[in-house]
């Protein structure tokens, strides 16, 4: 496992938000969270990085371990995990800059400064995500004149340029018409083979498409997880089929 937690319950002032969440994620696979709105899809998603730390009031409780060292130590180095842990949001948040600097944002806030260094980056990361051949001679080019679906393949480009080791995704292709939702769905295929995956998807096809493991949530509670296979066709929990049953949800 590369990511586990224990226990863990987060708060927003007094409302619980997740409760009692125990969950293991292994390394170079894609996991799907699954569940209607208002779960702690999310939530659960912004605790691998911390990012709840940014709503006033939150607070966890339990533990989370990435290989086995509690992100939530008062020693551990935040920067340092965010560096690890990134994260591509519902929407394409490509910077007001051009392709390049978008790419070499990141190296440069870890004083990477060389020229042909970051050249070098920016072409390893377009590459990774397939835009290389799109984009090499338009590179000076604004990042908010691309597709939404470019836009989206930029910001994961962004993400790998400072070398992660796991990727969150939170609704990746939610923005995205259906041929733009398929190319990022074979992107994170292919990126899976480098980088653990965590996405949290409404789309429940979606799971069954490129998820390895999937857990269902509902009102804060982890109900369900395991394989895509027996999560979509023998669940356990009769919640779990009343969900993908559209029963609700």
């Amino acid at each position: 496992m590369i990511v586990r937690t224990a226990n863990l319950s987060l708060y927003y002032h007094k409302f619980q938000a997740l409760k009692n969440v125990n969950v293991g994620i292994k390394r170079n696979l894609i996991t799907g969270i699954i569940g209607p709105s208002g779960c702690g899809k999310s939530t659960l998603l912004r605790v691998f990085n911390r990012m709840n730390e940014l709503i006033e009031g939150a607070r966890i409780t339990g533990s989370v371990l990435i290989d086995e060292e509690d992100i939530y130590s008062p020693t551990h180095d935040l920067i340092l995990l965010r560096k690890r842990v990134g994260m591509v949001f519902q929407r394409p948040n490509a910077f007001p800059l051009s392709i390049f600097d978008n790419i070499a944002y990141g190296p440069r806030v870890w004083n990477i400064s060389d020229r042909k260094t970051l050249q070098e980056i920016v072409e390893r990361s377009l590459h990774a995500v397939d835009l290389f051949d799109d984009l090499k001679d338009r590179l000076n080019d604004s990042a908010l004149l691309l597709s939404a679906e470019k836009q989206q393949r930029l910001c994961i480009a962004r993400l790998l340029a400072v070398e992660p080791e796991i990727l969150l995704m939170d609704e990746p292709c939610s923005a995205l018409d259906p041929i733009a939702t398929g190319k990022i769905e074979e992107l994170m295929i292919e990126l899976k083979k480098k980088y653990t995956i965590v996405i949290v998807t409404h789309n429940m096809q979606q799971a069954a498409r490129i998820a390895d493991d999937v857990g269902f949530m509902l009102l804060g509670e982890l109900v369900e997880f395991d394989t895509a296979k027996k999560v979509f066709t023998d669940p356990r929990d009769k919640r779990t089929f009343d969900y993908i049953s559209g029963r609700f949800g």
